[in-house]
């Protein structure tokens, strides 16, 4: 019974680990690049990592400290 239950969750959790990737819409993009002292091209690299990553691509994401 133990190994049923076992195999049961082990098959669960396989299953429903996809292989999909959620990229950033348009008006986001644009929320996180008015901080940015280049807005334009700070549009432009993400817009193009976007569609790298649904061509699926692999690429870089860069993270920012978190500043208080």
């Amino acid at each position: 019974m133990k190994v049923i239950l076992n195999l049961s969750m082990f098959l669960l959790a396989f299953f429903s680990f996809n292989n999909k990737s959620f990229s950033l819409t348009d008006d986001q993009i644009k929320r996180f690049c008015a901080k940015e002292k280049r807005v334009f091209l700070c549009i432009k690299n993400l817009q193009a990592k976007r569609s790298d990553l649904q061509k699926g691509k692999l690429i870089e994401i860069p993270v920012k400290p978190y500043k208080r």
